[in-house]
């Protein structure tokens, strides 16, 4: 469960744009190509981020605690000096969690109002 209270989970308002970029950087480091290719396969492509929006919620992120730059480097011949690597801060994973909770207890509400199928035991 997450420990944000709802008093600060307020201060952040997320989009659902800025969601995905969370879920993107979710299981690692990326630089900012890959969280957008990242985000248009987990939408299977209905999301599209630009550059300019993927970087001006970057660095609306990073000035909020919730993303930080990564020192950490692949080798230099892996490498585009360029490029710039994100990851979550652990602010920026329980609000991302804090997110995953609420969306979870919708779908569990649109399930109990037969808006959703419930899920079969595998």
């Amino acid at each position: 469960m997450s420990q944000i209270h709802n008093s600060e989970e307020s201060q952040f308002s997320l989009t659902p744009a800025m969601f995905q970029v969370l879920l993107a950087l979710g299981d690692e480091e990326k630089h900012g190509y890959a969280i957008l290719k990242d985000v248009e396969e987990q939408t299977d492509g209905h999301v599209h981020l630009s550059t300019g929006t993927l970087y001006a919620m970057i660095k609306r992120m990073l000035a909020e605690g919730i993303l930080k730059e990564c020192r950490n480097r692949p080798p230099a011949n892996e490498d585009d000096q360029r490029r710039r690597y994100y990851k979550l801060t652990p602010l920026g994973r329980e609000i991302a969690v804090a997110e995953a909770e609420r969306l979870e207890k919708l779908i569990a509400t649109a399930r109990d109002k037969h808006l959703l199928r419930r899920l079969r035991p595998a």
